[in-house]
């Protein structure tokens, strides 16, 4: 029956769109009866393109797919998809669990009822994050030492805001979790003890991070010998109050390879030499607003191996200081200063970079007063540099980025920011610097839009550039907010703790201040006023 009235409708349904293509297109009663028609006609043309008239649909040819070819498939989808796969039958449903390796979860107090539920689909967990708001209740220890015994799996943990956490939870992911590499805490209420359980349980602990850990006390003693971990590679402090009490367990690391020590209170300088002398193969160093002064950089000389550092706002370090280091390390490839604006590290420091750094490709400058005296040099005798930046430099001007230009033959990405450059020595990009492939010129006064577009013309299109230009407008607004901002220290601590490029000291605003949000009203109007305004100029020029 179904077949037959399949075949009788699929007649005049071919004739109908036949005699429909053959009348004019204002027909209202072809139009509205090849409307009626059309799902019938789809399904006339599904029947018979059909094998067998009459058969019964389409068996899913995905179930004859093993479970772990449908689980790589998984992999390649982000995660709402995944979770719209999971919903199609039970069979994708519990292979999308075995095979979830990440998982990110509120750390509510809640989810110490619904863990037992959820660890049972997603049993193949490795990587984990535990996040909770500020101003809920975290999961406790109860609900760590669960989540630590239904994955026993696991390689990575980051733990953030979960404050009812204490010492006897951390002791329970290292009993259970024996194969943790990777631990990140931030904004948690256990302390020292916690943190050394972890170290001592987990034998294959590679990187260890430790933000805004409120459980430290305010002096520390050794009640006995700290064990360090061997294979700990990386290890980052950040924000902590007497943070000096992980120097032992730095210290006992030997083969700890990059250290970041960032905002943390205290005289870092005796802490240093210990540390030094015991993990000399240390590569990487980034001191950031840290008590550290000529004296600890001298100390981290003797790592012979050092490539990378960075010092960032650190007052106390001078061209010396720089200088020792530069001597003794002769593998630094990236360099990156902020000098704060306090003129203590300048051409004298540089150019010992230059004579005895050959190797370097980064250079970084921030708040820092260079001259062509060091940049000369660093552009002769550093013939592997590759990435430039310098801001909020008073000194580097039209001669500079000639000297650069002229002499950097291996330079491929530049960025100059509050610098006094203008057109005039833009131009000198033009000729030189034969790699050069990308230029970021922001909050610049003397740089034009022509002048931009001049140079990708003359480099036949092989060279981006981005050019952010400040106007009177922004002139005025930048004033305005910088005022804000300084009677808001707090503030500028926050934002500018997580961006490159520091606040100026003058009235010019940093762009990722207004990439944070501030007047962003005002801000799309001078993005507009500004396009008609270089509309208006190519027109007029033409």
């Amino acid at each position: 029956m179904g077949q037959s009235a399949s075949t009788q409708s699929a007649k005049p349904l071919f004739s109908s769109s036949s005699s429909r293509r053959a009348k004019p297109p204002h027909s209202t009663s072809s139009s509205s009866g090849a409307s009626a028609n059309r799902q019938p006609a789809a399904m006339a043309e599904g029947d018979a393109a059909s094998p067998i008239a009459g058969a019964s649909p389409a068996r899913d040819n995905t179930s004859d797919l093993p479970d772990e070819c449908l689980a790589i498939v998984f992999q390649f989808l982000g995660a709402g998809d995944r979770k719209r796969c999971s919903l199609v039958c039970r069979r994708w449903l519990a292979v999308e669990g075995q095979s979830r390796h990440r998982l990110a979860l509120d750390a509510r107090a809640a989810l110490l009822e619904a863990a037992p539920t959820i660890f049972a689909r997603f049993d193949a967990v490795s990587k984990l994050a535990l996040k909770c708001d500020r101003r809920a209740d975290s999961i406790g220890d109860e609900a760590i030492a669960l989540i630590a015994v239904r994955c026993p799996n696991l390689t990575r943990l980051k733990l953030r805001a979960c404050r009812a956490v204490t010492d006897a939870g951390m002791a329970s992911v290292a009993k259970h979790c024996p194969g943790l590499r990777k631990l990140s805490v931030g904004s948690c209420r256990f302390g020292f003890s916690g943190i050394e359980a972890v170290v001592r349980g987990c034998a294959l602990l590679e990187q260890l991070s430790i933000k805004r850990l409120r459980g430290l006390p305010d002096t520390f003693a050794t009640g006995g010998a700290v064990v360090g971990a061997a294979s700990l590679r990386s290890m980052c402090l950040k924000e902590l109050y007497n943070g000096q009490c992980f120097a032992p367990l730095i210290a006992g690391s030997p083969n700890i390879k990059t250290l970041r020590l960032i905002r943390c209170t205290g005289d870092w300088d005796r802490l240093l030499e210990d540390i030094a002398d015991k993990v000399p193969g240390i590569i990487e160093v980034h001191l950031e607003k840290l008590q550290v002064s000529d004296r600890g950089l001298a100390v981290l000389s003797s790592c012979n191996n050092l490539e990378i550092l960075h010092l960032v706002k650190t007052p106390e370090c001078t061209d010396a200081g720089l200088a020792t280091v530069a001597e003794r390390c002769h593998r630094l490839r990236k360099v990156h200063i902020d000098g704060w604006k306090t003129n203590r590290i300048g051409d004298e420091g540089l150019i010992v970079v230059a004579r005895q750094c050959p190797n370097l490709q980064e250079l970084v400058l921030i708040g820092v007063n260079p001259t062509a005296r060091s940049l000369g040099l660093i552009a002769s005798n550093c013939r592997n540099l590759e990435r430039l930046a310098l801001c909020s430099s008073d000194t580097f001007g039209d001669p500079e980025i000639t000297c650069i230009a002229s002499k950097c033959m291996s330079l491929k990405k530049l960025c100059i920011k509050g610098c006094p450059v203008s057109d005039q020595g833009m131009e000198a990009l033009a000729e030189g610097c034969p790699k050069l492939v990308k230029v970021k010129v922001k909050k610049c006064r003397g740089v034009t839009p022509g002048c931009a577009d001049w140079l990708m013309t003359r480099r036949v299109g092989m060279l981006a550039v981005n050019l952010d230009v400040i106007g009177p407008t922004e002139q005025q607004e930048a004033s305005r907010e910088s005022r804000i901002l300084e009677n808001n220290e707090q503030l500028i601590d926050q934002i500018g703790a997580v961006d490159l490029l520091p606040s100026s000291s003058n009235s010019r605003l940093p762009p990722w201040k207004t990439r944070m949000g501030f007047s962003t009203g005002e801000n799309l109007v001078v993005s507009a006023l500004r396009r008609w305004s270089r509309g208006g100029s190519n027109s007029n020029s033409t």
